[in-house]
């Protein structure tokens, strides 16, 4: 059994790290769109992985490790 201070600590870690990826989402989506304008040197399908993997980054992976961390027993 672990501490409530612990738990708190384990709580503000994920959230953390959930914000950091919903982040790196949007900032790969910049990226994204930074090819597209000629900005940053890429091909434009290197614009188009940086675009889908940002998406999936910011909107899904966040709703996956909340449901994994969940500490409600959802069946």
């Amino acid at each position: 059994m672990e501490t409530p201070e612990e738990a708190e600590a384990r709580a503000k870690s994920r959230f953390a790290l959930i914000n950091f990826m919903r982040i790196a989402g949007v900032v790969m989506i910049l990226a994204g769109i930074a090819v597209f304008n000629h900005v940053l040197p890429l091909p434009e399908w290197a614009g188009w992985v940086l675009l889908v993997l940002g998406m999936f980054e910011t909107f899904v992976t966040p709703t996956l490790l909340a449901r994994m961390w969940s500490t409600n027993e959802k069946r």
